[in-house]
């Protein structure tokens, strides 16, 4: 009899696993929000950490990181881009960094509407620029498409919304419902921690890469986040937005990576077909994590196409 009491026990254990660590993770405290450097912004879903950079100017560029690393993930790019003449606004995405952890489906509505009311807040009112990464590429490009008249650029850096293929993991938890969520909240810490290591040994700006991730993997309500945007936003394809953008005034700047596996180059002809007046550069054995293995090609990617256009 005893037996079958331990057999249950284990199996408890096994299906509680994925609650008990993230009550294991810490919440975002007051004393990080205190010390943070930037501001923060109320929004309707709850706070949003942001940062200006550069000095204060017309030319404004707001960044948009991806699904998985935090607006440091810029930390190789601002300096550059402040040096063209950009005054530059990163943010953190709700569910990452020292944003809010809100509940709600992460869907393209829940990023556009984050953005929406963050340049509401700060006074943003019309043209400006925007850089996304990877998923924040498919979040600018929602937002251009819906608001064109307020965005002059867009630069899509691997962009998703196009072509994209998550990792094996990822994909698997984000299609198998509640056993997905099990999978994800037991393996997807280490799993991310794992490829930050990997990212690490490249020549990098991030040289602190797997020591910023174990953070963001140690904090309550970040693993739901991703999981969430894998089902949701990055579930979308853009071909109306992308469409819609090819007839309006705004100019399109995309660049990918050569050997990106996350945002394959097929994504390079179906932009074309539906936007032809894009520009597309590819920086030649890039990976998708080129914004900071390939930082200086990047910027003089953006450096040419604003003498050009």
């Amino acid at each position: 009899m005893m037996i079958w009491w331990v057999i249950i026990a284990l199996i408890v254990l096994v299906f509680s696993l994925p609650f008990l660590l993230e009550r294991s993770r810490k919440p975002i405290g007051a004393k990080a929000i205190r010390n943070a450097d930037g501001g923060f912004a109320q929004l309707s879903h709850g706070l949003t950490h942001y940062q200006w950079h550069g000095r204060k100017s017309e030319q404004v560029l707001v960044l948009i990181h991806g699904l998985s690393t935090p607006s440091w993930v810029f930390a190789g790019l601002v300096p550059g881009l402040t040096m063209m003449g950009f005054n530059v606004l990163t943010y953190d995405l709700y569910g990452r960094g020292l944003s809010g952890r809100p509940k709600a489906p992460q869907t393209k509505e829940f990023f556009v509407a984050q953005l929406h009311e963050l340049l509401e807040d700060q006074g943003i009112v019309r043209d400006f620029s925007l850089l996304g990464y990877s998923m924040g590429g498919a979040i600018a490009t929602a937002f251009a498409a819906k608001e064109p008249d307020r965005v002059d650029r867009l630069i899509l850096l691997a962009s998703a919304g196009i072509d994209y293929q998550p990792a094996p993991l990822l994909a698997r938890a984000a299609r198998s419902g509640r056993f997905g969520n099990w999978l994800w909240g037991v393996f997807g810490a280490r799993h991310l921690r794992m490829g930050a290591m990997a990212e690490a040994r490249l020549p990098t700006t991030l040289p602190d890469l797997p020591g910023r991730m174990r953070k963001e993997t140690r904090s309550r309500g970040y693993l739901a986040a991703i999981l969430s945007s894998e089902r949701n936003m990055l579930a979308e394809v853009l071909e109306d937005e992308h469409r819609a953008l090819a007839e309006s005034h705004v100019a399109v700047v995309s660049i990918w990576g050569e050997k990106d596996r996350v945002i394959p180059l097929s994504s390079v002809g179906k932009l074309t077909e539906w936007n032809r007046g894009a520009y597309k550069y590819v920086i030649a054995n890039a990976v998708h994590s080129l914004g900071y293995t390939n930082p200086k090609e990047v910027l003089a990617a953006i450096q040419e196409n604003l003498r050009e256009v």
